[in-house]
């Protein structure tokens, strides 16, 4: 079957299982998520022997340690995919839910409730569990979703689908609800983009080159996962020992993860009590300063330009000095890219007015970026970080993975 078929044959078989999934009940769709779960369990040394493929694959190719990471499972992370699946099964059912009631002056009583988006095309990049996570959430909200993981993860996709498909099979639902795109071909990707006939939504989560490729070519609605250049502002209030924990926290807890912070910001007087303990906090990070840092830290790498708008997703932040408050919202929105900003400060007045002004999806007072996680938010697991204003922002769970439609009921009026 050649690719064209191929993609063309997955879009009609999610389009018959999301008419299936939808009209299944709340415990169907929770119980092919906890037998999906025991499936990740009781397969969990056939998911690593996958796995162990993957990465051997690309042992010679130059990824850098962050890829290699995020393309690698472990007991506690296949562990932690299971767990998520049950977390997810334990949350209130996203559907049927009535969001407003309006009540007509000619009787007519109209309802808006939560329904299913229909076909779902999940695209990503190395993380094999996303398509695990991404299976569960649309599974929970009545979506199917064809999952079109890295090349690099297809041995562990094949696996972690199977045990989705494990569970959906043992509630009596369609197994085309959770599908992969089983190839290497680059040119799937493209194909899905263009269905128009088939997908409701395209969900892409990985680097720039990807979503590059999906604002370019996508002739479906699109939600966007933009990386993650995050900062971390320590305002002159701040406790400097509360700040450096944090910091310490949102670069190094893992660095190859979107949460992370790449460039801390800190008020010129505090600069010179706070640098010094940071830089010990960070021994194993390489940290590249502004001139006025490199005055408080000579070791410092030189930052440019370049490194201000930069996702590292390793062991390397930047550091920038400012005047104050006002000095580091502006610098801040110059630069972050819309996922996850954070304030430490004791100063509310000053925490608010960072909260209020920068405009990210995420934005925190005294906590580390990395909670900027779907998990972390209590929905279980996310399908990705919304950078973008419109539908969903922020973690997307099952929540965020409906849309609305009206019912109108009336008991006879007509329309003068």
């Amino acid at each position: 079957m050649n690719v064209e078929t191929l993609v063309a044959d997955l879009g009609q078989r999610a389009k018959a299982a999301a008419r299936g999934l939808a009209m299944a009940t709340s415990d169907q769709r929770n119980l092919a998520l906890t037998e999906a779960a025991k499936a990740l369990r009781a397969r969990a040394s056939e998911i690593l022997q996958a796995n162990a493929k993957d990465v051997d694959s690309i042992r010679d190719s130059g990824k850098d340690a962050a890829f290699v990471d995020r393309l690698t499972l472990t007991e506690d992370r296949v562990a932690g995919m299971a767990d998520a699946l049950d977390a997810i099964a334990a949350q209130d059912d996203p559907l049927g839910r009535t969001l407003a009631t309006f009540d007509r002056p000619n009787g007519l009583k109209i309802n808006r409730v939560s329904v299913p988006i229909g076909v779902i095309a999940m695209i990503y990049e190395s993380r094999p569990n996303v398509g695990s996570d991404a299976g569960a959430l649309c599974v929970k909200s009545g979506n199917s979703v064809i999952l079109r993981g890295g090349s690099e993860s297809l041995h562990s996709s094949r696996v972690i689908v199977a045990c989705l498909a494990q569970g959906l099979k043992a509630a009596g639902l369609p197994e085309d609800a959770v599908q992969l795109v089983n190839t290497r071909d680059r040119e799937a990707v493209k194909l899905l983009l263009h269905s128009i006939d088939t997908v409701d939504l395209v969900i892409p989560r990985g680097g720039r080159g990807l979503v590059s490729l999906v604002q370019k070519e996508a002739r479906v609605p699109t939600l966007l996962h933009l990386d993650g250049n995050n900062h971390t502002y320590i305002h002159e209030s701040a406790d400097l020992d509360m700040a450096v924990g944090i910091v310490q926290n949102a670069k190094m807890r893992r660095t190859g993860i979107c949460g992370a912070t790449e460039c801390v910001v800190i008020d010129r007087s505090v600069a010179t009590r706070v640098l010094p303990h940071l830089a010990q906090a960070l021994v194993d990070c390489e940290l590249r300063g502004d001139a006025e840092a490199k005055k408080i830290l000579p070791d410092l790498i030189p930052a440019t330009d370049e490194d201000w708008n930069t996702e590292y997703l390793s062991n390397i932040m930047s550091v920038k000095i400012v005047d104050d408050l006002q000095d580091a919202i502006a610098f801040v929105q110059a630069h972050s890219s819309g996922h996850t900003d954070a304030i430490v400060a004791d100063d509310l007045a000053a925490a608010t007015a960072f909260m209020t002004a920068v405009d990210s999806a995420v934005v925190m007072h005294n906590a580390s970026t990395q909670f900027s996680d779907g998990g972390e938010f209590g929905m279980g697991a996310e399908i990705g970080i919304a950078t973008g204003k419109m539908h969903a922002r922020g973690p997307v769970g099952a929540e965020q993975l409906t849309s609305f439609k009206y019912l109108v009921f009336g008991n006879g009026q007509q329309r003068p």
